[in-house]
């Protein structure tokens, strides 16, 4: 039986349409109202604010996080600097691509590992033998995808932090409301946009943050 993300007690309340999807176990809103057309308005002219917590999160760590993480995905993560984060596909052994992702270098011996279905086992599989410890995050956190040509104005509004010197697949650690939250610009629309990494215990407070600082932008809940 699916269960609501921690930001069900807000999408429930403005899920008019009652059109929820299922993803990995949990009810997301598919759209808010009965049509969409206003929802895809919104990412192209304004500010969308999209409930992604079903993302698969994994933290990597470990004297052995590089070896892995090379081993598994096909972008070269030796190169990226701490702060960086790459797109790849991760494949089998016959170069057929089982999945793709985003891949976070959050230290020199640490990655987070973001996949739509769960990536766990080939992880575990490759990690034979390697000191690497491999962690599933995905119920701790939370993950707002803010996107739309307003998108940066609504974070300016919000952020304790240089949010708009943020580059493009780049992180920061900053707070939002007095909550701490990592913030990527990150996204799969194909235009300016955020992706808002939450403890699930405060996920609410920041959508009401959000909402707030995002009403003079336009900012619409998108499903």
């Amino acid at each position: 039986m699916s269960t609501g993300t921690a930001l069900h007690p807000r999408t429930e309340i403005l899920c008019k349409s009652r059109a929820w999807r299922q993803w990995s176990g949990y009810s997301v809103a598919s759209t808010y109202n009965d049509f969409a057309q206003p929802e895809y308005a919104a990412i192209r002219h304004a500010a969308a604010l999209i409930d992604v917590s079903p993302l698969f999160k994994y933290l990597v760590s470990g004297p052995d996080a590089e070896r892995l993480t090379n081993r598994v995905f096909t972008q070269d993560t030796a190169k990226m600097d701490v702060g960086q984060i790459v797109y790849t596909p991760w494949c089998d052994t016959d170069g057929s691509v089982r999945q793709e992702g985003t891949v976070f270098r959050m230290s020199d011996s640490s990655y987070q590992v973001c996949s739509v279905e769960p990536s766990m086992g080939w992880m575990l599989r490759n990690a034979i033998g390697l000191d690497v410890t491999i962690s599933d995050h995905t119920t701790d956190t939370a993950v707002l995808a803010l996107q739309g040509p307003t998108s940066r104005d609504v974070l300016v509004n919000v952020v304790d932090g240089p949010v708009a010197d943020l580059k493009f697949f780049q992180w920061m650690d900053t707070s939002i409301g007095g909550v701490p939250v990592m913030i990527s610009r990150t996204g799969y629309t194909g235009d300016l946009g955020y992706e808002v990494w939450i403890p699930t215990t405060d996920a609410v407070t920041v959508w009401d943050s959000l909402m707030e600082g995002g009403r003079p932008h336009n900012i619409t809940p998108c499903g």
